[in-house]
């Protein structure tokens, strides 16, 4: 876990005690634990000949980087009194979590930005304390599908308009995800060209001929 200690074994004067100390060790709460009591505290004879402490083994129950991602948003959308459900679709390199509802638009923001920031607030929520880092992409009602097909037909128009009047065309600042529509559209055709410029975050698609 990053190298961080994710178990321990501690002894204390109770059970409780001993917990606490490996919690304290482990640096996380007692949600996140589970623990196995090694030995049973005895007081002995007299409360105090052949006295034994208790003793446990802590260990750091695994992240599940989805459910951490679920639990985060559900926290923001409970304080925008909003009611969301959400369907995740495990891909080959990522995890897709589908936002549904009424009148979600307010998440998706001009053209995704507010959807990119949530998604990368959701990213670094989920995989805080994870063993293995996923990468989590967050939808609304399928937008990015619809708008990844709407950057391919304007991909598309904009590259015949170059071809017909031999002039190069510069696109809207746009997300790495969605330059990446642009420069995937058009790798096939061979009397164009597709380059980014400018600086984040108002790095542009030019398309133009092919010299």
């Amino acid at each position: 876990m990053n190298g961080k200690l994710t178990c321990t074994e501690k002894t204390g004067k109770t059970i409780e005690e001993a917990i606490e100390l490996a919690l304290a060790e482990l640096g996380v709460s007692r949600d996140r634990i589970d623990h196995e009591v090694l030995e049973v505290p005895n007081k002995g004879l007299f409360g105090f000949i052949g006295s034994k402490l208790a003793k446990v083994r802590v260990s750091i129950r695994p992240i599940d980087p989805v459910a951490e991602a679920k639990q985060f948003l559900n926290s923001i959308f409970k304080t925008m009194k909003i009611n969301v459900s959400m369907e995740s679709v495990n891909n080959e390199d990522h995890v897709v979590i589908n936002l549904r509802g009424e009148e979600l638009g307010i998440l998706i923001g001009k053209h995704g930005q507010t959807l990119d920031a949530l998604q990368y607030l959701t990213n670094l929520a989920a995989n805080r304390d994870a063993d293995e880092r996923s990468r989590i992409v967050l939808d609304v009602e399928d937008y990015r599908k619809r708008r990844a097909e709407t950057l391919s037909r304007l991909a598309m128009r904009l590259a015949d308009k170059v071809k017909r009047r031999g002039e190069r065309v510069v696109l809207e600042p746009m997300s790495p995800q969605e330059r990446k529509i642009i420069h995937m559209t058009l790798q096939g055709d061979n009397r164009i060209v597709t380059y980014s410029e400018g600086d984040e975050p108002y790095r542009k698609v030019v398309i133009t001929l092919k010299r």
